[in-house]
């Protein structure tokens, strides 16, 4: 069933159609979810909602999984994990009190789900010597990565004669000086690179720092509709030119590769805590046939940007935009802030920027939006790569749980990728910095808004009212509105100034 238009407002769906002749290219990157996605639901959305497995449920699951075709010890391997990603998440222990030897004995760490509670002071006490050991942990780990930061970007200025590869890393280094743009304008006009000038005269605009010429030129290349691509990014696109250059290309890769399975675990978690999002069948949206301009808009970013577009629901009376589901598949929800109010040019910003997210190396930014979590999942994804790593007791103690968890859900081929992934990180110096991946991934994602919706004004409005005045985010784009990687994806696009 189609989600209702609100009274009043326009069917702009038609805009987001790709032209004739339009070339889609290797349609990839999203997540893959292995040989258990497609049985996820049928076989646990219920059984672990209560901690318990009762004989009717193991009767039911055997059943299933027979109906299935699963064979019996994948289907014991996916179960075991689950379990043991439920018991880790809610330190409990799953029973299946119908067995003669399903009473396990309690312990300060997983008191049995169905039996007697540990000692309340006992267990308190555990709690705070754990927490104890971490703050001193982190206290001598922070002591030993103390950085001095020497910055003179706002004493940069433009040089005369400056090429225009100089002035352009002066930018990126300091993104909201308007002298700066004002000079790339100039000397890309002298170089004849128009696409280049009118680039930096749309972030003169937003600076508010433009000329008489410089509103002249952005008006004169502004169209009415939106960008009609010629053909869809291709990973090498991605990986060369989209991508935030702060990302540890490794990190994002040992990320991509583990995401699948701790989103069984997440899924199981949201499902037991009745917090796992839940939709009416009947607000599905098909976003090649949808006159629901923001739905639409989301298959036509997938496509442009080589990617596979996710399940759509709709629901006008949820007072939210778009929303990642993190179920097994994950799939969106868009609500009544995107479904009216939006113009043409800012449903494809904020579509460009959602389909970011689904990509593999990046939906552990939508799964693990804590830090905490984040290092506990790679860390988790570094034993797997090495049982051996070397790290804390208290660290190992904390995820080497999620490991368990995740390593039956791995195929042999993942776990080979892991290890080798493995000793790549650790030859290149063995360390990343997990909040700056992410901030790396909201600008990737951005990126890729301002390249969908070709106006830097729309994406800085929006921005804007997120992060406030020229945020991170916002100086990120300003600097890559003036980059060649930028100018490159145009060119690819078929969208340059001509």
């Amino acid at each position: 069933m189609e989600a209702k238009l609100a009274v009043g407002e326009r069917d702009d769906s038609g805009v987001f159609d790709v032209r004739a002749g339009f070339d889609a290219g290797q349609v990839g990157g999203g997540l893959d979810l292995g040989p258990y996605a497609a049985h996820y639901r049928e076989l646990f959305a219920d059984v672990l909602d209560d901690g318990v497995i009762t004989a009717e449920e193991r009767e039911r699951l055997d059943r299933v999984a027979k109906n299935l075709g699963i064979d019996a010890s994948k289907l014991a391997q996916l179960e075991r994990a689950m379990i043991s990603a439920y018991e880790a998440h809610h330190r409990v222990a799953v029973v299946e009190p119908w067995q003669a030897d399903a009473s396990p004995t309690p312990t300060l760490e997983s008191p049995v789900f169905s039996g007697e509670p540990a000692d309340p002071l006992l267990a308190e006490i555990g709690r705070l010597r754990t927490r104890v050991s971490e703050l001193e942990e982190a206290l001598r780990d922070a002591r030993s990565h103390v950085n001095v930061e020497v910055d003179f970007s706002e004493l940069e200025e433009a040089a005369p004669g400056d090429p225009l590869d100089r002035l352009r890393a002066k930018i990126v280094r300091n993104p909201t000086n308007p002298k700066l743009f004002a000079a790339l304008y100039e000397a890309c006009e002298r170089s004849g690179e128009k696409d280049g000038a009118v680039r930096a005269a749309r972030a003169l605009v937003v600076l508010d720092a433009a000329t008489p010429e410089h509103r002249r030129r952005v008006l004169e290349h502004q169209t009415d509709g939106l960008i009609a691509p010629r053909r869809s990014l291709t990973p090498e696109h991605w990986l060369d030119e989209l991508t935030h250059p702060s990302l540890s290309l490794v990190t994002s890769h040992i990320l991509s590769l583990v995401t699948p399975a701790a989103l069984v675990g997440r899924a199981a978690a949201l499902q037991h805590e009745k917090k796992l999002i839940m939709v009416d069948e009947s607000d599905r949206q098909d976003v090649t046939t949808t006159t629901v301009t923001a739905v639409r808009a989301l298959g036509w970013a997938a496509t442009v940007l080589g990617m596979p577009a996710p399940s759509v629901f709709a629901d006008a009376d949820r007072d939210v935009g778009c929303v990642h589901v993190p179920a097994m598949p994950p799939w969106s929800l868009l609500g009544r802030r995107v479904l009216s109010g939006c113009k043409p040019r800012e449903h494809a910003f904020l579509a460009g920027r959602h389909m970011t997210y689904y990509r593999s190396e990046f939906f552990a930014r939508v799964l693990l939006a804590d830090v905490a979590e984040l290092e506990s999942l790679f860390l988790a994804a570094l034993l797997l790569g090495n049982p051996a790593l070397p790290i804390a007791e208290h660290l190992r103690s904390r995820v080497q749980p999620l490991a368990n968890a995740m390593s039956p859900l791995l195929e042999p081929r993942q776990l080979d990728e892991l290890r080798r992934q493995y000793k790549t990180f650790a030859t290149g110096g063995g360390r990343t910095n997990l909040l700056a991946w992410g901030e790396g991934v909201d600008k990737t994602a951005a990126r890729a808004g301002l390249l969908l919706c070709d106006d830097l004004a729309t994406a800085a409005t929006i921005l804007e009212r997120e992060e406030g005045a020229r945020g991170p985010v916002l100086a990120d784009l300003l600097g890559f509105c003036a980059s060649a990687e930028y100018g490159a994806l145009r060119r690819h696009l078929g969208i340059s100034a001509a």
